[in-house]
């Protein structure tokens, strides 16, 4: 067994000793959803104060509204109740340190974990790798307020969204611990 797998499950063993939250509802209690990074220096239970069954959360590399993230959040309102969303980017995330040609190229020469230094990423590991990657929108990053505006966008013009549904547009600063607001997402996501 591995170290983090025995982590995991004496934490858990812990957890469900004094586990008494069984009775809690499906909805989230404060009826909304937050979409967020995977990063996992954030953790929107304290940024933004929440309990279990208080609110939806869901995480994707960057936080951004892709087609699985807006399934979720169209789940979240139509079934479960969520009538206010926010989307929270972050500072120094990972998605702003490549392309979506520097992933491609690193996937087709390896599936091995590569590395990366002042000069870029580098592939570490012997191939083979595979051509699917460039089958994929890796959703990258170039700029956090740009990228946190065309998610509140995307969200707001999907055609499963109802116009009235409220779409904050936020950036947290991992140095601080602040949720910064992107007004022009706000603005949009009206």
């Amino acid at each position: 067994m591995s170290n983090v797998l025995n982590e995991v499950l004496m934490a858990n063993r812990d957890y469900v000793a004094r586990f008494d939250k069984g009775d809690l509802p499906m909805p989230p209690g404060r009826h909304f959803a937050i979409l967020t990074c995977m990063d996992a220096r954030l953790d929107p239970a304290k940024y933004a104060g929440l309990a279990e069954g208080d609110a939806h959360v869901i995480r994707n590399a960057g936080g951004r509204a892709s087609d699985d993230a807006i399934r979720s959040l169209v789940i979240s309102y139509k079934l479960l109740g969520t009538r206010e969303w926010f989307v929270i980017h972050h500072t120094d995330c990972g998605m702003e340190t490549f392309t979506d040609d520097i992933m491609r190229d690193l996937l087709s020469s390896s599936l091995k974990t590569a590395s990366v230094d002042a000069d870029g990423w580098h592939d570490c590991g012997e191939g083979p790798g595979s051509a699917e990657a460039k089958y994929i929108d890796w959703l990258t990053i170039k700029d956090q307020a740009q990228s946190v505006l065309e998610d509140v966008v995307r969200i707001k013009s999907h055609p499963l969204v109802p116009s009235d549904m409220p779409v904050y547009g936020y950036i947290y600063d991992v140095k601080s611990g602040a949720l910064i607001e992107v007004p022009e997402a706000t603005a949009a996501g009206k």
